[in-house]
């Protein structure tokens, strides 16, 4: 019998070049799975997204049901409706939380100052009128609510502390906290009193919907970009691209030719009767292809 010392000092080693084949091969099948590790992500944070929205759908409901109405979307101008701008997707933020997260309250006409321009600055918004308001339509921790101060460092015509609904897909880093949050969910009121949906002149006043409604919103550029308003969202202004010979688009046509319905003969907008909630999905910008909407998206070059 051989001595057990001299078993261990002839027992084979791995070579260099076996250990590189190894290494080689599990770099190999690493490249491999992040991809589909990446796109398994972005497909539930997308199914979470559509969940969110179909929350804040189930929410509006109920505000139609009590309020015989949609909330306005209908953007206002500094001055006419208080300090401060107004637009779609706070709008949006005050039927579901209230615009101190406490609840709608039913004398809200959505001006920026929360009144009737009769009284003085959110008066309804003070704590005591908490009686008069019937709570949230939706939970907050379903609402992703933050100050629009939060989200971007020059919020323009608005006021910083006005809330607005957050999608999920943490594209903005907090200002404040560090967290990393969503993009607004910008939302849209079908007007059906009008029956236009016109490519051709986005400023048409017998459309249905009106792009203006989030346009200073979409002004404000993406929050990340150290120029944000260098590159607008495709949604507000479409560049073009002329290495494909892809014309420039005027501003707001974007919005009519993603949101129009092929599935009927005339030219009419997905969800005609009721409204539109647009979330800028994975790479934070609002008119690409990978937005999420409570319609079918169809993205056009």
């Amino acid at each position: 019998m051989k001595p057990v010392a001299k078993q261990i000092r002839h027992r084979k080693a791995f070579t260099i070049v076996e250990l590189l084949t190894v290494m080689s091969i599990i770099v190999i099948l690493i490249g491999l799975l992040v991809p589909a590790l990446n796109q398994v992500k972005q497909y539930a944070t997308n199914v979470k997204e559509k969940a969110q929205l179909k929350a804040i759908e189930t929410a509006l409901e109920l505000f139609n049901s009590q309020y015989s109405g949609y909330p306005d979307s209908t953007y206002v101008t500094p001055g006419t409706a208080g300090p401060a701008g107004y637009c779609g997707a706070e709008k949006l933020a005050e039927a579901m939380v209230g615009q101190d997260l406490m609840g709608f309250h039913p004398d809200s006409v959505f001006r920026q100052d929360g009144t009737d321009g009769l009284t003085p600055v959110r008066l309804l918004y003070r704590p005591g009128t908490l009686p008069a308001r019937p709570g949230t339509f939706l939970q907050l921790e379903n609402a992703n609510a933050y100050p629009l101060g939060e989200l971007y460092r020059n919020v323009g015509t608005f006021d910083p502390c006005d809330f607005v609904l957050c999608d999920v897909y943490g594209r903005v880093t907090n200002i404040r906290t560090g967290r990393k949050v969503g993009m607004p969910i910008l939302y849209y009121k079908a007007n059906t009193a009008r029956q236009s949906h016109d490519l051709q002149n986005p400023n048409n006043p017998d459309n249905i919907y009106n792009w203006v409604d989030n346009r200073e919103l979409l002004a404000l550029g993406k929050p990340w970009d150290p120029t944000p308003t260098a590159t607008p969202h495709r949604l507000l202004s479409f560049p073009g691209d002329t290495a494909k010979g892809i014309l420039a688009e005027p501003a707001g046509e974007r919005f009519y030719k993603n949101t129009r319905n092929e599935q009927v003969s005339i030219w009419r907008p997905f969800r005609a009767d009721t409204y539109i909630l647009i979330s800028a999905g994975w790479d934070g910008e609002y008119g690409t292809a990978d937005d999420v909407c409570n319609f079918e998206w169809r993205f056009r070059d």
